[in-house]
């Protein structure tokens, strides 16, 4: 199965799986930020995926890595070992999530979210910068 076939087939596994609090799949949320398979010189196929939360702290997060590793090793298939990694800093914007991602929360909720966000802090900069602040880190900081 080629890379490209392989991603395809993982990316669809993983919209199976929901966040817990906004009911919307991982991928039109937006919280898969990297699909990414690798070939290793020892000649073990990778597969690593990069993917945030909605809100820090989750009280659900290894219950997530768990769905994402799961539903990735199904759909890629044998012969690929899976990584999960949380990546919690730049923290997750509604910039991130996709137009069904968008489409699927008005219909729910009943406003934009991703126009709430942007009346709110003007821009993604400007929300990186708030939470930099809030969480004590230095200017640059690219890791909380």
């Amino acid at each position: 199965m080629e890379s490209d076939e392989v991603e395809r087939r993982v990316r669809e596994s993983l919209k199976k799986i929901y966040d817990p609090e906004i009911p919307i799949n991982v991928v039109d949320l937006g919280l898969i930020r990297e699909i990414k398979l690798e070939e290793g010189e020892d000649g073990r196929r990778r597969l690593r995926i990069r993917y945030t939360l909605t809100a820090p702290g989750c009280p659900l997060a290894a219950a997530i890595s768990a769905m994402i590793v799961g539903a990735a090793r199904e759909a890629a298939g044998l012969g690929y070992e899976v990584e999960a990694e949380l990546e919690t800093f730049p923290p997750w914007t509604p910039v991130e999530m996709t137009e069904e991602g968008r489409k699927q929360f008005r219909e729910r909720f009943g406003y934009d979210l991703l126009e709430a966000f942007v009346k709110r802090y003007g821009s993604v900069e400007a929300y990186v910068e708030a939470v930099r602040k809030a969480y004590g880190l230095g200017e640059g900081s690219d890791r909380g």
